[in-house]
């Protein structure tokens, strides 16, 4: 793998894949610049060597040059991260782009505009591709969130810099902190999956028994295993026709002597809403028109008895409905409990977008190992896929 680190950047022109697909508020400001600071890193670097920056990136997914999805939104949050004006032009192929190019000067930050503007960006055209190219002496991809991508600026661009293609710091290190999980882990490792649907994370998890000690199945997922075991669960979420898969999966993992380790008690709400009355009752005992929308205190008692063990920890998906605050303790309790792992000495990997916003929303971000910036990206590597981005670059 080689890295921003191998190569002296000085005099050259480096066009990087970033991902700053970020949130903006209805005035267009940037409400989450994780992404941002996260490519600062390699940017630095090169600067730093006395090279120049052009970056690439989508914003989105317009279908029509809509102004609601250009770039030019986040040049003040991109300018105020790195510490110096970045310079943007408002297209990112054609003769505008290549005078902007042109007039960069070592030390400068050029940012093209969103990618996604043109359909060939997404379809993986060659030309297309080819004409990014031309902009920069070496290329580096930096975008883990676009990574799994079969895009031009991602997967098929690569082959124009055969010597000359690298993995920005952010993505080298995404790519080490997963494998860090997958395959050089220090036991026991626990996998904490949760969400909404058991036929979402499936893939994972049959990918990742091999490797792991013990299995939390959380969220709205876990009433699918339930209800197979033959337990009442009332309305809560279920996909009835995964019944029979949940069953094979309690299967797999006892033959692969994995523990699994579902609810045993659930907070639950005669509806879905912040208004709703709630209760806590065993989660095999749920009365008709009754829902469980989070894990109940005993629960989250088993659950922070099996992470102290633990001395590896992948967290993908919340247990229950966090973004509610009277549903929100499980999910806040299970990241704490995370964190005091991290803190006696465990690896921790939170990946996955609604784990990621739990995170940043009860304060842990910088309590746990490593928190990915690629949800899909991260979780294809988990399910064992080589991403299309990153096979580019080795290549």
């Amino acid at each position: 793998m080689k890295t921003v680190n191998d190569i002296d950047f000085k005099d050259k022109k480096a066009l990087i894949r970033v991902d700053f697909n970020v949130p903006l508020d209805d005035d267009f400001n940037v409400t989450d610049d994780t992404r941002i600071r996260a490519a600062k890193p390699t940017i630095f670097k090169i600067l730093e060597d006395g090279g120049s920056c052009i970056l690439l990136s989508h914003l989105g997914r317009p279908k029509n040059k809509e102004a609601e999805f250009s770039l030019q939104h986040i040049v003040k949050s991109l300018s105020d991260a790195i510490g110096m004006q970045v310079k943007f032009v408002d297209d990112c192929i054609g003769p505008k782009v290549s005078e902007a190019v042109l007039n960069l000067k070592p030390g400068e930050v050029l940012l093209l505009e969103n990618l996604r503007y043109y359909d060939e960006e997404t379809k993986g055209d060659r030309d297309f591709a080819e004409k990014l190219s031309k902009f920069g002496d070496v290329y580096v991809n930096d975008a883990f969130g676009t990574a799994h991508r079969e895009h031009a600026s991602t997967a098929v661009i690569a082959q124009f810099f055969p010597e000359n293609k690298y993995f920005g710091l952010l993505l080298a290190s995404e790519v080490e902190n997963v494998k860090k999980v997958l395959e050089t882990s220090e036991k026991p490792v626990t996998a904490i999956i949760g969400g909404a649907k058991v036929s979402s994370k499936i893939t994972i998890i049959e990918n990742i028994l091999d490797k792991i000690d013990n299995l939390i199945i959380g969220g709205g997922m876990a009433f699918t295993f339930i209800k197979a075991q033959g337990g009442n669960v009332g309305s809560s979420l279920v996909e009835d026709d995964k019944q029979t898969l949940a069953l094979e999966i309690l299967e797999m993992a006892k033959n692969k002597f994995v523990e699994v380790y579902l609810p045993v008690d659930a907070i639950i709400a005669d509806d879905f809403s912040e208004n709703a009355n709630s209760r806590t009752e065993e989660v095999n005992n749920i009365p008709d028109g009754w829902m469980g929308l989070d894990v109940g205190p005993k629960t989250n008692e088993l659950f922070a008895e099996v992470l102290a063990k633990s001395k590896t920890i992948l967290w993908n998906g919340p247990v229950g409905v966090f973004e509610i605050e009277k549903f929100a303790q499980g999910t806040k309790i299970l990241g704490q409990n995370i964190a005091k792992a991290t803190q006696n000495g465990a690896f921790s990997l939170v990946g996955g977008g609604d784990s990621v916003a739990a995170v940043h929303k009860f304060n842990l971000t910088d309590k746990v190992s490593y928190v990915s910036t690629g949800g899909g990206a991260m979780l294809e590597m988990l399910e064992g896929k080589t991403l299309p981005g990153i096979k580019a670059l080795m290549k």
